[in-house]
């Protein structure tokens, strides 16, 4: 209750899926089963990026100038 870092609901997947069901709403659905994997493929690499505290814009920028973002390598 004191430490306003953490969030108030602490509850990661929820937030996660979040924004795909609102993207659901908004248009309905998608019109091919190709179109939901390319959004869920690029909504899945901002949301690591995001956790990482890399800004999505600039990793998305690298992403498509052929240096994508990877998770660091642990020993």
């Amino acid at each position: 209750m004191v430490n306003f870092g953490v969030p108030f609901d602490n509850n990661q997947a929820e937030r996660d899926l979040r924004m795909i069901k609102v993207q659901q709403k908004i248009s309905g659905s998608w019109r091919t089963l190709t179109g939901a994997r390319r959004f869920a493929r690029i909504r899945s690499y901002i949301s690591t990026v995001r956790k990482h505290d890399i800004n999505p814009l600039a990793a998305l920028h690298d992403l498509f100038a052929g240096r994508p973002w990877m998770l660091p390598t642990t020993s």
